[in-house]
């Protein structure tokens, strides 16, 4: 896994940048740096001066957040709702980057991203509500 160091380095040298265009790859990211950091992710505090704790920097807690955002990328995907799933395929991949996890260089987005999250939920050990499908059958592309 990635050290917070490495993160903040990826981020100031533009190795690493928002994916998403409402930027909640880095609004997840963030709520594991001190507000100190927020402004190297173009971030800062709704509410200045109040206290902010940050979630520990492990990899259970790094693995509590994908497992979140995996269900939600499948509850996205299942429900076709493209833009959405397009935001949590790219939430998922932030998590495997910082991760050095090797499925963040999955470029498979079929059927709005179901390969890439149950790949993540098969590794991973989460919930799979496809099964042994592979999240590219018709059945789940638009109607």
């Amino acid at each position: 896994m990635k050290t917070q160091e490495e993160v903040l380095e990826a981020v100031h040298t533009g190795a690493r940048r928002i994916q998403t265009i409402d930027g909640r790859d880095f609004v997840r990211l963030v709520s594991f740096f001190d507000t100190q950091h927020w402004n190297d992710f173009g971030m800062e505090q709704v509410e200045p001066g109040n206290p902010f704790t940050p979630r520990p920097w492990t990899e259970e807690e790094v693995c509590e957040q994908l497992q979140h955002d995996v269900a939600f990328g499948f509850e996205k995907a299942l429900g076709k709702r493209g833009i959405s799933a397009g935001l949590m395929y790219e939430v998922v991949k932030l998590w495997l980057w910082v991760l050095n996890d090797p499925l963040q260089d999955m470029t498979d987005y079929t059927q709005y991203g179901l390969p890439l999250f149950r790949a993540v939920a098969v590794k991973y050990g989460f919930e799979n509500p496809i099964g042994d499908h592979a999240g590219n059958e018709a059945q789940y592309s638009c109607d």
